[in-house]
């Protein structure tokens, strides 16, 4: 898709409905979805992120947004794609403040550059304990990324028609520090596998891209 084709995307999202929890869900594991319908999410105090779901033009006009591979480390979102982004800072401002931050800081664009779209639906992490708040941002210039070398292992730049097609969406059995052998929904972008959460926040972008499709 042409970049000026999802700016006319873009100004349509900003002004419809967010599709919500049910669209999220959609790509949520069973075992998540079991878990969270158990959980009283306010007695666990859980701590606050903001992410940002970045779009770019490229060199030939087209349109990408920015996922990233995160190091190996002792944690349970260890060598997991994502969006940049992460934990509020005291110096915050708000949770906008922290996906544009962390975005600079992860990615190397400077947060004056990035326009955000709109705010989307938030969402809890169960394994980590985080309410994660996502954004829809854009740049009007191709970026040139710095990764964070202590956080970043690699960049992934997806292509905005490879997202749209059905063909990315798929199935797969996977285990982690917290979950053995278990199948879940996934989006497979640039021979990745991106499931949890991300996939469920990017299911939210996908509704809304093509609905205003349909506009």
């Amino acid at each position: 898709m042409k970049f000026e084709s999802f700016l006319e995307l873009a100004s349509k999202i900003g002004n419809l409905p967010l599709p919500g929890r049910d669209v999220q869900l959609e790509m949520a594991p069973t075992e998540r979805l079991k878990e969270l319908e158990e959980l009283e999410i306010t007695k666990r105090n859980p701590r606050q992120a903001g992410v940002m779901c970045l779009f770019y033009p490229t060199p030939d006009g087209d349109t990408e947004f920015i996922l990233i591979l995160r190091k190996t480390y002792e944690g349970v979102h260890s060598n997991q794609v994502g969006f940049p982004g992460g934990k509020v800072e005291l110096t915050d401002r708000d949770l906008a403040h922290t996906a544009l931050r962390e975005t600079e800081e992860e990615v190397g664009v400077p947060q004056s550059r990035v326009a955000i779209t709109r705010e989307l639906t938030n969402i809890y992490i169960p394994p980590s304990n985080f309410w994660v708040q996502s954004f829809i941002g854009h740049l009007d210039h191709t970026p040139a990324f710095i990764a964070q070398e202590s956080e970043v292992e690699s960049l992934i730049p997806v292509p905005l028609s490879e997202f749209l097609s059905d063909d990315c969406i798929t199935t797969q059995k996977l285990s982690t520090s917290y979950m053995d052998d278990m199948e879940v929904p996934a989006y497979k972008l640039q021979g990745h596998i991106v499931w949890g959460a991300t996939a469920m926040m990017l299911s939210e972008v996908r509704s809304l891209l093509n609905t205003s499709l349909k506009l």
